[in-house]
């Protein structure tokens, strides 16, 4: 039994019948994906949030190809990254985060040299730090227990060197300003995506809505395993049987099992654990939550030329071209902010929200200057990923629990990985791994190879 229909449910389902065991999937949502979903507006269809990922991201990768959608979310050939900057006096100016085909760091050289958002001696500053950060192990205790801040202040980083590069990349990835950030999770964004081969950091993106992907490609593969998957259907309790079974009360009704995968958020995991099965399972509620706001603006006419694009002195952090896979039609264009750590806006009025941001889009897209504006919404995840704190990397715990047969999965777990689609496909992994060990069934971890 798997609870939980996200990205680390339908993987851990995945694997457990491809291994040849009965699998049932709860989900109390009507759809698969978890947050990383789609809904309809009128003619439109929304991605709740704009999600990428990295080529270095090889279990979602993995998970794409298994759901036969790795196609409809392409990688950049090499990694381009516009960021424009409307903070200095003066015009705008675009400057070009950008990788060649030379060997690690070499790849970044001629992008970092010419990058014209910091002054030389702070480019030079930059190559001191990553060399650094190269020799670090980002599994070292010591290193969550201190912020990515410190760490890049002890190596040179002046704030506007932390403003433009650091977080420039950190906050999307992360979710959290270098300040708030666990430096050992930091260590491990930055080794693996900038530092591990020159490719890893080619960022790829649905073309395609979220819910095709993680909901109806899913489900259609899961559903070719046999997996029996009961949407709309909420855990309530789970307990051990007198014959040493599991025993899951859905409404109306319990279903046993031999073993659960709960692949939930962990304040609802608390919810669900047995007692014995962790040794401090109120630390599960230590582990905070983080938001991530979205604002969506349908234009009546063509605002923006490139696929995305990223600014300095603004409080608009990305902007994406959701144009074609909302299926917008009449000649508009869809721009998806995607607004990380949003701690301050969360909550704040829809209408606060156009009045501040689409004068600012106006500021940083000349077009859209007396452009009419189709629809403005907002889209709001409140938890949207647990908190990369100081010291978030001792409360998460590992697949296995202290009760036989009972195992954890979710982006929270003890993946190495912050809260991204990779974390989640790789807790995925490890909690059907687990499962099937315990059964004495031989299995290969997918990534293997790769490895």
């Amino acid at each position: 039994m798997v609870v939980g229909g996200g990205l680390a449910g339908i993987t851990a389902a995945l694997q457990l019948a491809d291994a040849g065991v009965r699998v049932t999937l709860l989900e109390g949502r009507p759809r698969l994906g978890g947050l990383a979903f789609s809904f309809r507006r009128g003619e439109l269809t929304v991605d709740n949030g704009q999600h990428v990922y990295l080529r270095c991201c090889t279990a979602y990768r993995w998970f794409l190809d298994r759901v036969d959608g790795a196609r409809l979310a392409p990688l950049q050939d090499r990694l381009d990254v516009p960021v424009l900057d409307v903070g200095h006096p003066g015009r705008p100016r675009l400057g070009r985060i950008r990788r060649d085909a030379l060997p690690v760091p070499l790849h970044l050289a001629r992008s970092l040299a010419t990058y014209p958002h910091l002054s030389l001696a702070e480019r030079a500053s930059v190559g001191r730090a990553a060399l650094a950060l190269k020799k670090l192990d980002p599994a070292d205790p010591a290193l969550d227990g201190i912020d990515f801040a410190t760490w890049l202040g002890r190596h040179g980083q002046s704030p506007r060197t932390v403003e433009a590069l650091w977080d420039l990349v950190g906050i999307p990835t992360l979710n959290a300003p270098a300040p708030q950030a666990s430096m050992g999770l930091a260590a491990m964004v930055f080794k693996t995506g900038l530092l591990s081969e020159p490719g890893a950091a080619d960022i790829g993106w649905a073309h395609v809505p979220l819910g095709e992907l993680h909901d109806t490609r899913a489900a259609k593969e899961l559903d070719a395993l046999g997996v029996r998957t009961a949407l709309r259907t909420k855990a309530e309790r789970i307990s051990r049987t007198d014959d040493g079974r599991w025993a899951v009360d859905v409404p109306g009704e319990t279903l046993t099992a031999d073993a659960v995968v709960l692949a939930v958020p962990q304040q609802e995991t608390h919810g669900l654990l047995p007692e014995g099965a962790l040794d401090d399972p109120d630390r599960l509620l230590d582990i905070a939550t983080a938001p991530i706001l979205n604002l969506h603006v349908v234009y009546d006419r063509k605002v923006l030329k490139r696929p995305f694009f990223t600014t300095l002195g603004s409080p608009v952090q990305w902007v994406f071209d959701r144009t074609d896979s909302s299926g917008l039609t009449g000649g508009g264009q869809y721009l998806a902010v995607s607004q990380s750590a949003a701690q301050d806006e969360i909550d704040e009025p829809v209408a606060a929200l156009r009045a501040k941001y689409l004068p600012e889009l106006e500021r940083l897209l000349p077009a859209a200057r007396g452009a009419g504006i189709r629809d403005f919404f907002v889209t709001r995840e409140r938890t949207a990923t647990f908190a990369p704190t100081p010291g978030v990397g001792r409360l998460r715990p590992g697949a296995r629990t202290g009760a036989p047969g009972l195992y954890l999965a979710g982006a929270w777990t003890a993946t190495g990985w912050p809260a991204t689609m990779e974390g989640a496909v790789r807790s995925g992994f490890s909690a059907a791994g687990a499962a099937l060990s315990a059964f004495g069934r031989r299995h290969d971890h997918p990534l293997q190879e790769a490895a």
